[in-house]
């Protein structure tokens, strides 16, 4: 399934995360190059843009604060929706799909 094509900047909703798995390994350690259906998923993140951290009332739900934009992060494997800006692939996933922070 192919990402919808999106506008240039995306503003996250709620308490959701817009952000861009880091690039996946290539090759194997023994130097064999990995077709794409062989590469995992990262699960290493770049924070692009945080949600809102209101609910559909206005009401604060923003449990956020921990999180800053370019944060490191590290979020489960299968989550989010794929989305594609200015031709790169994002992911906007919601804050409890973020497992961690690297430091």
């Amino acid at each position: 399934q192919t990402a919808p094509t999106m506008a240039t900047k995306i503003t996250p909703l709620g308490r959701r995360v817009l952000v861009k798995r880091s690039a996946s390994e290539e090759k194997t350690a023994g130097g064999l190059f990995l077709p794409d259906t062989a590469k995992e998923k990262p699960q290493e993140a770049e924070v692009l843009a945080l949600g809102t951290g209101k609910d559909d009332e206005g009401k604060d739900v923003n449990e956020l604060s921990h999180l800053k934009v370019d944060d490191k992060d590290l979020v489960a494997k299968y989550v989010g929706t794929e989305v594609k800006i200015d031709g790169e692939d994002h992911l906007i996933i919601n804050e409890t799909d973020i497992l961690g922070i690297v430091a």
